[in-house]
């Protein structure tokens, strides 16, 4: 009923592949895009290839093919050779990416990666710094886009009945939430939903990532 694809390669799609998942009836619109970072400097030193730009073009194309479809990225702070210039840069992406779901990490040297050995390394502290503003925008934006939301349709996936009684919820994912990342919907107190089934629905408010919905 739903496949979902995760961890795309920006520098790998292709219009096909968009108009592939936008379309085929059992393919969520759902894009888990590994940005990384926006600053062109910062994606080189990570043998990475984009800008800002080329970035929000392919955004663009998505929601062209399904306004409603997910998008959703991690970025990384303190790469070795970042500086508060592609810091910004980066922040200003996230701003005009509207993203479904962000997370944001901050470097760390591991064994064996080529970054370990690279010159231009961060101090913990700053990196710490740069992460938490990252993520404090980031929360911000992805609560943004939630409430956009509301009003659409939407089909979930219902995953768990919760509490008991009056309290009863029905929680579950839409299309374009991916599993224990990017938020859940909750329906409306009394509807009997089966995990495992679907139920169609219209948005009626938001929390954070997380969105409510009467069936």
């Amino acid at each position: 009923e739903r496949v979902r694809v995760s961890y795309l390669q920006p520098a790998e799609m292709r219009p096909g592949l968009v108009e592939a998942m936008t379309s085929l009836p059992h393919v969520a619109p759902y894009f888990d895009l590994s940005f990384q970072h926006a600053a062109p400097g910062v994606l080189r030193r990570m043998r990475r290839f984009g800008d800002p730009e080329s970035f929000l073009g392919l955004i663009e194309s998505i929601r062209a093919a399904n306004p409603l479809a997910g998008i959703r990225s991690n970025v990384i702070a303190g790469f070795p050779g970042e500086t508060e210039a592609d810091v910004e840069v980066l922040s200003e992406f996230l701003v005009a990416a509207r993203l479904d779901a962000v997370g944001v990490f901050g470097y760390s040297d591991e064994d064996g990666t080529e970054a370990a050995g690279i010159g231009g390394k961060i101090d913990d502290d700053e990196i710490e710094a740069r992460r938490a503003a990252l993520a404090d925008l980031a929360d911000e934006l992805v609560s943004q886009r939630a409430e956009d939301r509301v009003g659409e349709r939407v089909r979930v996936l219902v995953e768990e009945i919760a509490g008991q009684g009056d309290a009863e919820e029905t929680v579950g994912r839409a299309a374009h939430q991916g599993p224990e990342v990017d938020g859940s919907v909750t329906l409306d107190v009394g509807h009997a939903g089966v995990v495992g089934t679907f139920v169609d629905a219209v948005v009626t408010g938001s929390d954070g990532a997380d969105l409510r919905a009467v069936a």
